[in-house]
């Protein structure tokens, strides 16, 4: 009878731990909201070594909202890609900006081609904090605003680029959306669909904090990113703007709104 008893015993502790095991899987849940006018097709990179997400590449219509529960400890980064369409013949699935180049709506380990606006988030990292961000450093395609909720401790502030720098991009800096020439445009010129940095426009290691330029001593804001981070200051603007830009929250659930109102800063 003791030894039954002993394995009763055993038998509940297990369950119990599997239990609490099970129901710390997911610490977070992430809501992608759109409020653009147009359809947004969230793409989504985990970090190597952490857990992947129930999905990485999805339609987000205007107005339309999806739920994602993510693990703990995750890392990774989320951005919107616009302008996406399937190949009647091929099947291909590409996006004019963000394109994680899978050729498909999932992108299954696909970073997003630059420029692209990218929420990034290391989640339970140092002292159990999470850290978050918006970064312009790979440039930007459309507004969008981190909003933690239910949070405690460190700074658990909004954070984001809420403005259509499209609209005012240095011409150097546009990536214009070609006008095919069935429509009567000729293959060119078009709006401005994306911005890029100046690091991917130019190339130069001053602007991409690289090379003899690789430490934050060295590698200084350029009138490029000032351009960023005056209209965005709370966003990264270059590779070394830490200092302004990243957010801790601890025990928090994240909204990610693609074009939030400008009130929602």
């Amino acid at each position: 009878m003791a030894g039954a008893h002993s394995l009763s015993l055993s038998l509940f502790f297990s369950s119990l731990i599997l239990s609490l095991s099970a129901g710390s899987v997911f610490s977070a849940t992430f809501t992608l909201v759109n409020r653009c006018s147009y359809a947004v097709w969230p793409g989504i990179l985990s970090n190597a070594g952490t857990p992947q997400l129930s999905t990485t590449g999805f339609a987000l219509n205007p107005g339309d909202s999806f739920p994602i529960s993510v693990p703990t400890s995750w890392s990774g980064r989320m951005w919107g890609r616009t302008l996406c369409s399937q190949d009647s013949t091929t099947g291909k699935f590409t996006c004019v900006t963000g394109d994680c180049g899978s050729g498909a709506l999932e992108c299954g380990g696909g970073g997003a081609a630059p420029p692209a606006t990218l929420a990034e988030f290391t989640l339970n990292g140092a002292d159990g904090l999470d850290f978050y961000d918006v970064s312009l450093v790979d440039g930007y395609n459309l507004p969008m605003l981190v909003v933690p909720q239910g949070g405690t401790g460190g700074n658990c502030s909004n954070t984001g680029c809420v403005v259509d720098l499209n609209a005012s991009c240095p011409s150097e800096l546009q990536v214009l959306n070609a006008v095919s020439t069935s429509s009567g445009g000729g293959g060119g010129g078009g709006p401005c669909v994306a911005c890029k940095s100046a690091c991917e426009a130019f190339g130069d290691p001053k602007y991409c904090c690289s090379g003899e330029y690789a430490t934050p001593d060295i590698c200084r804001p350029s009138t490029y990113s000032e351009f960023f981070k005056t209209a965005c200051p709370r966003a990264y603007s270059y590779a070394y703007d830490d200092g302004t830009s990243t957010f801790t929250c601890e025990s928090a659930d994240y909204v990610v709104i693609f074009c939030p109102t400008p009130s929602a800063r």
